[in-house]
């Protein structure tokens, strides 16, 4: 079953159903270009490798980043559904001014290419969005206050991981589903119905090259998770591949714990609240598992600002509870 044939069929939302479905299909077009461009990458001349700059978040941009950015913001634009983008590439949100997308319902955040700095080294990579209904009045630009929603808002929620198949995996708050891209057709099939997150596993995933610098609680979860007298009576196994996409698709199929912690560098965490934190969240929370800052639930949390970051804890229910416990 297709995507389209999936998302014709379940969602309940009749009313909105074709104009909600126009941002999908804009995702998923954008997502077989940018699948294609990251097969083709180390083929290419000036494709792989740093543009040269740094974006907003003062990171290095990779030339892939600003290729995926492109074509994400050029397939909504041209859907006629989505007024308006936040994007983790560009500094302030971009408003469509057409007189058909003054008139659309829904804006769109989203990371264009997670884990960017992973390309050069064939590593999974992966695009994460979000999609929200308008607050703005209907007929005129969208403004901050359109993307400055609470997570819980959100309408649909998702990903792409780019890795041995292209997988795009979503929730419209009625479970989560996953489809892979068919490489003969284009085209995304339901291949993961209803996906659950385990409660509980072995494995926990956090860059403990940053150990000595997080709060006391969050080394002694480690400790917990490393040594003999935990719930499964053995040490955890670490994985950690740097792809906040790949991470949490791993939790979300086999369970576990992903921890980006705040640091005394970075006191409000390193993750984008709006970009990654989010629309992970509302998946994470969908299949079952959980999302927090460590206090408090990410999906609860009022943005302040379009590159608002936070602390992030996610994944199994009761690893997160676990790890929740630790932390005063």
């Amino acid at each position: 079953m297709t995507i389209h044939d999936f998302f014709e069929a379940e969602y309940s939302d009749s009313v909105n159903q074709q104009n909600i479905w126009a941002v999908l299909n804009a995702i998923t077009k954008a997502a077989v270009s940018v699948s294609d461009d990251l097969k083709k990458a180390a083929l290419l001349e000036n494709v792989l490798g740093s543009q040269g700059g740094q974006n907003v978040q003062g990171e290095d941009q990779q030339k892939l980043d600003v290729i995926a950015d492109l074509a994400f913001i050029e397939a909504f634009k041209s859907c006629g559904a989505v007024t308006g983008i936040g994007s983790e590439e560009n500094e302030a949100f971009v408003s469509f001014d057409t007189e058909t997308s003054k008139k659309a319902d829904y804006v769109v955040l989203f990371d264009p290419l997670d884990g960017s700095s992973n390309i050069d080294v064939n590593v999974s990579v992966g695009t994460i969005f979000s999609i929200y209904k308008r607050l703005s009045i209907s007929g005129e630009s969208t403004d901050l206050g359109d993307f400055l929603q609470v997570g819980s808002k959100q309408s649909i929620a998702g990903y792409v991981l780019y890795g041995t198949s292209t997988m795009l995996v979503l929730s419209w708050g009625e479970g989560v589903h996953g489809f892979t891209l068919d490489p003969d057709t284009n085209l995304f099939i339901l291949s993961h119905r209803n996906m659950k997150m385990p409660l509980s596993s072995r494995l926990y995933s956090m860059n403990e090259g940053n150990i000595k610098e997080c709060e006391p609680g969050v080394a002694e979860y480690i400790a917990y998770c490393q040594s003999q007298e935990n719930d499964f009576n053995g040490p955890y196994s670490g994985r950690y591949i740097g792809s906040l996409v790949a991470d949490f698709h791993r939790s979300l199929i086999k369970g576990g714990i992903y921890i980006y912690p705040n640091v005394p560098a970075a006191p409000k965490g390193r993750l984008r609240l709006l970009y990654e934190c989010n629309p992970l969240a509302f998946i994470a929370e969908q299949a079952g598992g959980m999302a927090t800052t460590g206090r408090k639930r990410i999906l609860e949390i009022e943005p302040e600002a379009l590159h608002e970051r936070a602390p992030l804890f996610i994944g199994s229910k009761n690893m997160v509870e676990k790890a929740m416990s630790f932390i005063s």
